[in-house]
């Protein structure tokens, strides 16, 4: 396995976050002082939900939409995230602002879990204190070239499994699942693993969202067995407006292998071109579709941001 990250993650160092500030609990800390307790139940047993979210121009993207995943999801597990919606957009502004990050090239991990227990056990009735709540934002970028690098897929054996193991629509802590395919998919040399539903049907990546284009057409699965995602669903939403025929379906590695173009998408580094999935070369470069869709995402930035 590389020593460092590849495919749509990959960003440029920068040196200031070295120290910057974290809110951990509505309380800023430089980096290296940030710290949690060793019983918190993220950190024990990986009970918790977050979200990831893009700063342009100091504006959160999509702010809406992750909330109200963040706090959907919570709702699913019976986690009290303990404040309102109003103080968790007050507690981001604050970081950004404590960070003097006015500018694009931003990153926040927002991250919430149960709290701390009182022993070591599964029980949320251990829970002794109210939720944690940690703001991790990071001058971080996607590298250059990333709108145009062909990325390089395998598929694993890793499935997304059936809702009443463990949703896959829940944006939780607990990733072992996506990590063990990322493994798989990195010692293959591959930038990321596409991962199939438990019917043999083509579900998403291990951290981002996947779509093939076909004929003219855009198809993407069905959602039944990966992440609502925002960025797949503004793609989905502004091909359709666009006039672009987009599908939200089942098809099959066949269909994959044999697509026009292919290409993912995820909040961090937007929609990014897929060049090789398993060892059949789906494109050398960047496709029309695949650039005139990240034109409309740009588009729908804009608005989101205006």
């Amino acid at each position: 396995m590389t020593d460092h990250a590849t495919g749509t993650h990959v960003f440029t160092p920068d040196p200031r976050n070295d120290n910057v500030l974290i809110d951990v609990n509505g309380e800023l800390f430089p980096r290296p002082e940030a710290k949690i307790s060793v019983f918190d139940s993220g950190f024990m047993l990986g009970d918790g939900v977050w979200e990831g979210l893009r700063v342009y121009n100091g504006k959160m993207a999509f702010l809406d939409r992750h909330l109200d995943r963040l706090w959907q999801g919570a709702k699913a597990i019976m986690l009290d995230i303990g404040i309102s919606r109003e103080e968790m957009i007050a507690r981001l502004r604050r970081v950004l602002d404590a960070n003097q990050m006015t500018g694009d090239g931003v990153h926040i991990r927002l991250m919430v879990t149960r709290g701390i227990r009182s022993t070591p056990y599964q029980d949320p009735r251990v829970v002794i204190s109210p939720a944690t709540i940690v703001m991790i934002p990071e001058w971080k970028a996607p590298a250059a070239g990333t709108a145009t690098r062909m990325l390089n897929l395998f598929t694993v054996h890793v499935r997304r499994g059936y809702p009443d193991v463990q949703d896959p629509k829940l944006n939780s802590h607990s990733k072992l699942n996506c990590i063990t395919a990322c493994i798989q998919a990195a010692q293959a040399g591959a930038d990321e693993a596409l991962m199939l539903d438990p019917h043999g049907f083509v579900a998403t990546c291990n951290s981002t969202h996947f779509f093939i284009v076909r004929n003219g057409e855009v198809w993407t699965s069905t959602g039944d067995y990966c992440l609502d995602g925002i960025t797949r669903r503004i793609v989905v939403e502004t091909a359709r407006e666009a006039g672009i025929p987009t599908y939200e379906r089942n098809f099959s590695l066949t269909d994959v292998y044999g697509a026009d173009e292919a290409f993912t998408t995820g909040t961090f580094a937007g929609l990014a071109p897929i060049g090789t999935i398993d060892g059949r070369v789906i494109g050398t470069e960047r496709g029309p579709m695949v650039e005139r869709l990240q034109g409309l995402y740009r588009q729908a930035v804009e608005r989101e941001l205006a």
